[in-house]
């Protein structure tokens, strides 16, 4: 059933594209007095940002006290690994975490079954500001403002420095993961889905698994992971981008290595002296005059949480080889024709390049 307007109620919402429809009447029964201050007739839109789990906008134009929204997430479409896009995890994290992290949505509603919208779901609060990807908005001066560059880069360090400061046990989740263990764990398992997800047979993938195998550090105490941390998974204020209003995408949140976070992060810090976008799909607005260098951001975070950084340039090639995975994860579901996404026609090749990048990283470690 289509929604009753075709006027999207926010600028950052899509009508939902083909094939990732929701039944609007089955949501709308099954959330009948679960959500807060809700009332009335719904409608659904999409969120277009993101490559693997989808996001929707669900509105409420006539609930109490006016309109309201939320947001609801659930995996990709195709089938997915056991432990991959864990809709019941994050929600388990997001239904406590924002007690002590409040930059974490708070999430309301869990459903696991498949009969409501065809996949496990949650509903979260919705939060409104800047989303910053590959370039800076015009709201912060396009990246000509050396001040606000310096700010943006900022804030994405220190609110990783924050997450990690958080006593897990004050909000219940102290046993979530194995931390015993964990980097030996997360490079099987990219090996593992690498496997399983390819198209075709690629050497040096199984060169940059052994390497990984081999050189594998000595682990930090664990801390609470986010575990994908990038930039475009915070969200900013538009009048201040020092000022985070959201943290997004904790489906693989857990217990582990702190550094296994930084790596990811620094995968996408291209300097204004190396090539950009030819083989990280989103880079950071790193390039930009202001924004910190990799080894002020690397001293800042060490800086900010004690944790002694001298390895990094491992958890930065671990954090290529494990997003060039997931791309191939995607791309797969693509070249089965499980998902019509044209954005994801590229990635193949996307994730050669990748590997490229992390072999030349391992065999020439830089900040």
């Amino acid at each position: 059933m289509p929604n009753t307007t075709d006027t999207p109620p926010a600028a950052d919402v899509i009508p939902v594209r083909e094939g990732e429809d929701i039944d609007r009447a089955a949501l709308a029964a099954y959330l009948e007095g679960k959500l807060p201050g809700a009332r009335g007739e719904l409608a659904i839109w999409q969120f277009g940002g993101g490559h693997a789990n989808l996001t929707y906008l669900i509105y409420y134009p006539q609930a109490d006290d006016g309109p309201r929204e939320f947001v609801l997430r659930r995996p990709p479409l195709g089938p997915v690994a056991a432990t991959a896009h864990d809709m019941g995890r994050e929600y388990r994290v997001l239904s406590v975490l924002y007690r002590a992290f409040p930059l974490a949505p708070r999430a309301y509603v869990y459903c696991d079954d498949p009969s409501v919208i065809g996949a496990p779901f949650f509903v979260m609060e919705r939060h409104h500001g800047i989303v910053v990807r590959e370039t800076i908005p015009p709201e912060f001066g396009e990246g000509h403002d050396p001040a606000a560059n310096r700010r943006l880069s900022e804030v994405v360090i220190d609110t990783l420095a924050r997450l990690h400061r958080v006593d897990p046990a004050a909000v219940g989740l102290e046993s979530l993961g194995k931390p015993e263990g964990f980097m030996q764990r997360q490079v099987s398992g990219s090996t593992q889905r690498w496997e399983r997800s390819k198209t075709r047979e690629v050497p040096l993938a199984d060169q940059l698994s052994q390497w990984l195998r081999d050189n594998l550090p000595p682990s930090p105490p664990p801390v609470l992971l986010h575990n994908d941390w990038r930039l475009d998974n915070m969200m900013v204020s538009p009048a201040d981008p020092g000022r985070v209003v959201a943290v997004f995408d904790w489906d693989m949140c857990t217990m582990g290595d702190p550094l296994a976070d930084l790596g990811t992060l620094l995968t996408s810090w291209i300097e204004a002296k190396e090539e950009s976008g030819l083989w990280m799909p989103m880079p950071i607005p790193s390039q930009t005059p202001g924004f910190m260098t990799r080894r002020e951001a690397i001293a800042r975070y060490a800086d900010l949480t004690g944790i002694t950084v001298g390895r990094i340039s491992y958890y930065r090639v671990f954090g290529i080889f494990k997003i060039a995975v997931t791309l191939q994860q995607i791309y797969q579901r693509y070249h089965r024709g499980q998902t019509r996404d044209e954005r994801f026609s590229q990635f193949e090749s996307l994730v050669e390049r990748m590997f490229e990048r992390a072999a030349s990283l391992a065999e020439h470690p830089d900040v």
